[in-house]
């Protein structure tokens, strides 16, 4: 599918709701870093697999111009959200950039789609999964995370070893804490789901009533969407932290998407000094993502009608190009600068 600039940033509930199309998946993006790298990787690693799906890419108003192009010419359908902040609160956060990520949650509002696969951007898809797209409808499908990594300190599960990826390793002392094992967990890295209206209204109105925790937005998912949630596989989101910390549980050559979340794994940033990083499954897996990044025969081949549409006005863009559905600056919303996602 073409690349597009689709600025959408009308408040909730004035928005119309567009024609609805199959499926896509959707990326996040804020700030001028080097995560683009991570979604220009993204849309050539769908290309690569073969996925009849596009990639849209949720970017908040503080990404620069450049990016946005380069975007667009990768074939990305760019849609331009408003920053969505959390009550004020004293939480400290695992990581500091994580509080921009509950802007993540504007992305139900991209109602044209019946059916989104959520990919953060330090993903990489190795196969196709777009039969997940086919998934029943009302349920919320994501892969359990692991409560092994010290960012999980502040928790009962990390305290006594429990973590739900080996129940039976720890048992989990409900007599002694009084409570029942925590609920399924999952990494909300990856997910699939339907976006809509209703559903962001009362995501947003929640959050306001909401304290802060340590996960943010992950946190907070999990516990919105806790009855629906079915989890799925660990081959759509291998978070790396598992090869060390439950490599029984992994089988690397049936793994379809890779979540570079690790401490020192983004690819763009890689230099092999961090803890782990000098596994020889790391190494492999970050040149495999090299190999998609650069391998130039997977660049976006847009049609001269597409070209032109992309580089013109909103005016003349809305007048044709009808691959594009708008054509827009992004940052026309009021904006408070927030942290960029690292």
């Amino acid at each position: 599918m073409a690349g597009e600039i689709v600025d959408k940033v009308s408040p909730l509930g004035k928005m119309k709701q567009a024609p609805m199309t199959a499926a896509a998946y959707v990326t996040f993006l804020a700030g001028d870093g080097d995560y683009v790298k991570g979604v220009v990787g993204l849309a050539k690693g769908l290309r690569k697999v073969g996925s009849a799906y596009p990639l849209v890419v949720a970017m908040l108003p503080d990404v620069p111009e450049s990016h946005r192009r380069l975007l667009v010419s990768q074939g990305c359908i760019v849609r331009a959200i408003e920053p969505v902040y959390p009550p004020e609160s004293q939480t400290q956060f695992a990581m500091a950039y994580y509080v921009i990520n509950y802007s993540k949650l504007r992305i139900w509002e991209f109602v044209e789609y019946k059916k989104i696969v959520y990919l953060d951007a330090d993903i990489q898809v190795y196969e196709n999964i777009d039969y997940l797209f086919d998934l029943p409808d009302g349920r919320f499908y994501a892969v359990m995370d692991c409560f092994c990594e010290k960012t999980w300190s502040h928790t009962p599960q990390y305290e006594i070893g429990y973590c739900q990826q080996c129940p039976d390793k720890v048992a989990w002392p409900a007599r002694e804490l009084g409570r029942p094992p925590p609920s399924l967990y999952f990494n909300a890295g990856m997910f699939v789901h339907e976006p809509s209206l209703a559903t962001c209204e009362s995501l947003l109105a929640t959050l306001k009533i909401t304290p802060p925790t340590p996960f943010a937005e992950q946190d907070f998912l999990n516990m919105f969407f806790e009855d629906i949630y079915e989890p799925i596989p660990l081959i759509y989101n291998l978070v790396l932290a598992m090869l060390w910390r439950h490599p029984e549980n992994v089988e690397l050559e049936k793994v379809k998407v890779v979540h570079y979340c690790a401490a020192g794994s983004k690819p763009w940033r890689y230099t092999g000094k961090e803890a782990n990083m000098d596994r020889e499954d790391i190494k492999s897996l970050v040149k495999k993502w090299w190999g998609v990044y650069n391998d130039e025969s997977l660049d976006y081949k847009p049609t001269a009608l597409v070209m032109v549409a992309a580089t013109t006005e909103v005016d003349e863009g809305l007048k044709q190009a009808p691959l594009l559905a708008a054509l827009s600056k992004a940052g026309a919303a009021n904006y408070v600068a927030a942290p960029s996602a690292a």
